[in-house]
């Protein structure tokens, strides 16, 4: 570690031979690992294990300095016997939390390794996944989590809240004061580098599984990602869609502003998609053009659903779909309509105000 307490440089994060640590509650052990020279194999317990490869893409963090800020103070270190701690990153879809997690790795200069987390998920595909190679034998293939473990470098768990209990709790001593896993299927256990840091990002969506209190007390804290204001949006669909023409850049973000007012879940990436393809549209056919307004109107219903043209009533229908408006207070009301003439409980008064005469 640095004078800063952040990560020293991992230049040298392979060598031939590396000596690391973690503690196991009762001291400090120590662990060598031998590392062949091209930094792919590595061997702990004399199990010689293939490394996964680090994510190799650039990205930018635009607008939301705090939230940037929050993650990096999550994964400093002030103290010899002090931890880093492995954050949550939620938010809806698309607002760009692996893009957070891509950034500060970048600006923290060690390798990433990403691992997308999905229902089916096995502690084995977590950890070690045994494969059975020509003539019969078997090679081991670390994760993109061990790999990181191994490496010192920064894990990404994908949408995290998808992953079962089972495989989450193959990760519970990582993320203690233990700092290590151990493979069943290659019959080791493997410590953490000191340099090692994790980060998880969630989906606020109904198509997860609840994550165990003990994993949860585990990935501290809570980082909040919400939508982007009106310029860092637009800064966004630039840094994405340069080519991209003002005017249809304008009429996005203003779709997607209005959205967010109306507490949809229409993203950044929504609008980088919708103007893909309405600008594919306009170059489709030079000869016989759309028109801007026409492209955008088609991507608009292609991408994000005919519902969308209407963001106030997708709003409504949404706001009573969560409960929003009043429920039932008699058995009346699950028979008929508020506003039905013959519903024993409605207010005359309320004839003096249709719904439509606004």
């Amino acid at each position: 570690m640095n004078d800063e307490g952040n990560p020293a440089d991992q230049s040298d994060a392979l060598p031939e031979k590396i000596l690391d640590r973690s503690t196991n509650g009762e001291g400090t052990l120590r662990d060598e690992r031998r590392v062949d020279q091209t930094g792919n194999f590595v061997e702990i317990e004399g199990v010689r294990l293939k490394l996964s490869q680090p994510y190799s893409g650039s990205a930018q963090w635009i607008g939301q300095s705090e939230i940037l800020l929050q993650l990096l103070a999550c994964w400093i270190t002030v103290d010899e016997s002090d931890l880093p701690l492995t954050p949550r990153l939620v938010g809806s879809p698309g607002v760009g939390k692996t893009q957070l997690v891509i950034a500060a790795a970048k600006q923290q200069g060690l390798p990433l390794y990403i691992y997308q987390c999905t229902a089916d998920t096995r502690p084995e595909d977590l950890l070690v996944t045994p494969v059975l190679g020509q003539g019969g034998s078997i090679s081991y293939h670390a994760s993109p989590l061990v790999s990181a473990m191994i490496t010192g470098g920064i894990c990404l768990l994908d949408e995290g809240n998808r992953m079962n209990e089972k495989s989450w709790a193959s990760l519970a001593p990582l993320f203690d004061g233990r700092r290590m896993v151990e493979s069943i299927v290659a019959g080791i256990q493997i410590p953490a580098s000191l340099n090692f840091r994790a980060a998880i990002t969630m989906n606020d969506d109904e198509s997860t599984f609840e994550i165990p209190d003990y994993i949860l007390s585990r990935l501290q804290p809570t980082l909040k990602v919400g939508f982007p204001n009106k310029q860092d949006e637009m800064a966004i669909l630039k840094y994405h869609l340069p080519y991209a023409e003002d005017e249809m850049l304008a009429m996005t973000v203003e779709f997607l502003q209005a959205s967010h007012q109306l507490k949809l879940d229409f993203s950044p990436r929504d609008g980088i998609n919708l103007l893909r393809y309405a600008i594919k549209r306009l170059q489709q056919d030079l000869g016989h053009p759309l028109s801007r307004d026409q492209a955008w109107q088609e991507a608009l219903e292609r991408c994000l659903g005919e519902e969308a043209t209407d963001l106030e009533e997708l709003s409504k229908r949404k706001c009573r779909a969560l409960g929003g408006e009043s429920v039932p207070l008699g058995l009346a009301d699950l028979f008929f309509d508020p506003h039905d003439p013959l519903h024993p409980d409605r207010d005359p008064d309320d004839d003096e105000f249709p719904d439509d005469s606004v």
